[in-house]
């Protein structure tokens, strides 16, 4: 258990993108609360919940979550898939603050042309 600072001084050299990133939570040394510092769509935010059954409170910032809406992370996971065009999610994800955003299955064979407001999501292969 360290301070907000001094983590994030001590990872800053080490990150490289929020796709290979680790999961980074900050737990204050009374376990008042949990922050998650990086990778919030990529386990950060549940593990930070999970600590929250010792008493920290969990501090999510993650704007989807934090107005119950969906991510294309979340999304992904929950249909067992890889986002294709990972820099999609950006523009896909602040659509899905503002409205439902619906999700297409296409089976092929197809070819498929998106535009960068459009993320791809294709199955895991043992799915």
């Amino acid at each position: 258990m360290f301070a907000t600072g001094i983590v994030v001084r001590e990872i800053a050299p080490l990150l490289v993108d929020k796709w290979t990133d680790p999961a980074v939570v900050v737990v204050d040394s009374n376990l008042t609360f949990s922050i998650p510092l990086i990778g919030g769509h990529h386990g950060a935010n549940e593990l930070a919940r999970k600590l929250s059954g010792l008493g920290a409170v969990p501090i999510i910032t993650t704007a989807t979550e934090v107005h119950g809406r969906p991510s294309v992370e979340g999304i992904a996971d929950a249909l067992g898939c890889d986002i294709v065009n990972k820099e999609s999610t950006i523009s896909v994800n602040c659509a899905l603050l503002e409205q439902d955003v619906e999700v297409l299955e296409i089976r092929g064979p197809k070819v498929v042309v998106v535009g960068d407001d459009v993320s791809v999501l294709k199955k895991n292969k043992s799915e």
